[in-house]
């Protein structure tokens, strides 16, 4: 029987893929056969941990800049497309209107433009889309407003897209991930007391990791998910569905 995550003789490519749950899901694909591209911000591929960027071929992109996604040189043939950027602002800062500016252009603009930019090649392969949002999009954040909007958006956008494409033969769904520890995280896991109370509200009973979110995006873009359009998974550790 063919293994269905094999990914051998597929192109994949992970937007915000050099840290973090981007860099997780870009390395699980590798491991199971695919060739990864992946997008970040800095000048070179150097300019990353070469444990982070094995294996990997690297381009810099701003999302934030149209023109520049506009003009990016994507990969010839994609296969997988998986849109992981993101950022946040602390101290108050999403609630002016520069704040909350550069996180939607980021969290949520992109997505659309970069989906759009991928959209005729996904097409071409029958290929899958994968938005990743964050369990923050269904509840309120205190100090995050407009991360929380905008993950909430990119939620609404992964069923939009899911019909709007599904009809050229693009797959469309998300995952949104707990809390796992990455640099947008840690400004508020590095507080003891916060992480023992996020742990003990998990049912799983400890924070989530990048390869949590790579088991998804496998599923997802494997055919075991032929079936699966428009849906976001939350990979939580049960912490939106515990008391």
């Amino acid at each position: 029987m063919t293994n269905p995550l094999d990914f051998s003789g597929k192109t994949v490519l992970v937007v915000g893929g050099t840290s973090g749950i981007g860099n997780g899901i870009a390395q699980a694909f590798r491991e199971n056969g695919a060739e990864v591209h992946v997008t970040g911000t800095r000048t070179s591929a150097d300019d990353y941990p070469d444990s982070e960027m094995e294996g990997l071929h690297f381009a810099q992109l701003d999302v934030s800049d149209r023109d520049a996604v506009d003009a990016f040189d994507w990969p010839e043939a994609l296969d997988v497309v998986v849109l992981c950027q993101g950022i946040a602002r602390y101290g108050r800062e999403e609630f002016t209107r520069d704040g909350w500016d550069a996180v939607m252009e980021v969290n949520l603009d992109s997505l659309l433009d970069c989906a759009n930019a991928t959209r005729q090649k996904l097409a071409d392969s029958g290929g899958s889309l994968i938005i990743v949002s964050s369990v923050g999009g269904y509840r309120g954040l205190v100090g995050n407003p407009a991360y929380g909007a905008s993950k909430a958006g990119a939620i609404s956008m992964v069923k939009s897209l899911g019909v709007a494409f599904g009809a050229e033969g693009i797959r469309v769904n998300g995952i949104a991930p707990g809390y796992v520890h990455t640099k947008i995280n840690d400004a508020f896991l590095k507080d003891e007391k916060t992480q023992k109370q996020i742990i003990a509200s998990t049912p799983r009973g400890r924070l989530g990791l990048p390869e949590d979110m790579a088991g998804a995006a496998l599923f997802l873009a494997s055919p075991l998910a032929d079936y699966v359009v428009g849906q976001t998974i939350s990979v939580d550790g049960g912490m939106s569905v515990g008391a």
